[in-house]
């Protein structure tokens, strides 16, 4: 065993220092920026759409003559201003009495981003930071213009940590962006693996390799490199991305924390990188140990990549369905668990969890590079006239 992981990280240091060095390298790093500038425009545009589309809605707890004459305000001044920039009043049947009950009703109420209460003219706003200074101009708007009075109505302002309705969409906001960084850099990134193993498979590099190194150790080292090399322009991108944020002043407190917590949020985040990327890695590996020519590459490397897609698919839907079997299957699952799982640590703060799925991806990327060794023995260290001949069926079952 320690024979093999000093083989391997031969093998690791090796691979890495030659593309590190190479002068691709830098070309590679340079290649996300057009995804990026895309993603960012359509981040751009489907913000606006969302802004749209989504109002939110505020409670009225306010006596029932004022309450109609608040609403009946909110209609008039939608026909000039329009509706889209005045937020949806719901006046409430049950009037909470005391600061406590409007806290319940809201945490109980999700639907509900802030809840006026008081009078019109002492009006009270309560919610959370970010939904009462959104609407608080406004609110006084409505109440100065219900009022018909020239002097200012003053809102009192009092902030909760979060609503049940904001906590519940901002983790999971924060849920979907992280599965989306995930599925972004691994379906980039994992690629490399296939074509290098291809490269050396065609140049008979791998098999002098194979003929003096065990190929556990191999193809271990090969992963690692490629997982190193991966960390590494993760690293220059989001140096590059934090310099460029800072620069433009980008409010970083707007962001929603996630049930964990960011610094363990974010350790978890490189963790289940690096298991969806070795899961994905080892499983190139077994393509290129099947194929022979890169139109082979092409062709069973598609499948992969679309049904990769289709595991980000369920790991996406499963995000609303904590707890139910949906969401069991893709935590379960090993290619869908590393997104699932950096779902629940945005909204779930239990952490032993994560350990024991870090724990099940590496013992199943274990079991996908063994296999991918018996077919590389298979159909590499047997290669020859008759062996190329096979067909691809053939070659997958060692016939």
């Amino acid at each position: 065993m320690i024979e093999t992981i000093r083989a391997a990280f031969v093998i690791a240091r090796r691979d890495f220092t030659a593309i590190i060095f190479s002068k691709s390298f830098f070309f590679f790093l340079l290649g996300p920026l057009f995804p990026i500038g895309i993603a960012i425009a359509a981040g751009n545009l489907g913000s606006q759409v969302s802004q749209d589309i989504d109002t939110s809605i505020i409670g009225v707890a306010l006596s029932p003559e004022e309450a109609e004459k608040l609403l009946a305000t909110r209609t008039r001044l939608a026909d000039s201003l329009g509706s889209k920039s005045l937020p949806e009043l719901v006046i409430l049947d049950d009037i909470p009495a005391q600061e406590a009950d409007i806290v319940a009703k809201l945490d109980s109420t999700k639907s509900l981003a802030a809840i006026l209460s008081g009078t019109l003219a002492g009006p009270v706003l309560t919610g959370s930071p970010r939904d009462v200074n959104l609407w608080q101009g406004k609110m006084a708007l409505l109440a100065e213009t219900a009022l018909s009075q020239p002097t200012a109505v003053e809102i009192e302002t009092r902030y909760i940590r979060q609503t049940g309705s904001s906590s519940d969409r901002n983790q999971m906001l924060t849920a979907q962006g992280g599965q989306a960084i995930l599925i972004l850099l691994t379906m980039i990134l994992a690629g490399m693996v296939l074509s290098n193993l291809v490269e050396e498979k065609t140049n008979k590099i791998i098999e002098i390799l194979a003929a003096a190194i065990p190929m556990d150790a191999i193809f271990l080292g090969k992963l690692f490199a490629m997982l190193g090399m991966a960390l590494v322009g993760i690293a220059v991108w989001s140096t590059a991305g934090l310099s460029l944020s800072l620069l433009v002043g980008v409010n970083w407190g707007a962001l929603a924390a996630p049930a964990v917590g960011w610094p363990l949020f974010c350790v978890l985040m490189i963790l289940y990188f690096s298991m969806a990327y070795l899961l994905l890695g080892s499983l190139f590996l077994g393509i290129g140990a099947m194929a022979t020519t890169v139109r082979e590459v092409q062709t069973l490397s598609m499948p992969v990549t679309m049904g990769q897609l289709l595991v980000f698919f369920l790991a996406y839907y499963a995000i609303t369905k904590l707890g139910e079997p949906v969401e069991w299957f893709a935590v379960l699952f090993p290619f869908s668990s590393p997104f699932a799982m950096i779902a629940r640590a945005a909204q779930m703060d239990n952490i032993w969890q994560h350990g024991l799925a870090l724990l099940w991806q590496v013992v199943f990327t274990m079991i996908i590079i063994r296999f991918s060794v018996m077919l590389f023995r298979r159909n590499v260290m047997k290669s020859g006239q008759s062996a190329r001949k096979k067909s691809l069926f053939a070659r997958v079952t060692g016939k």
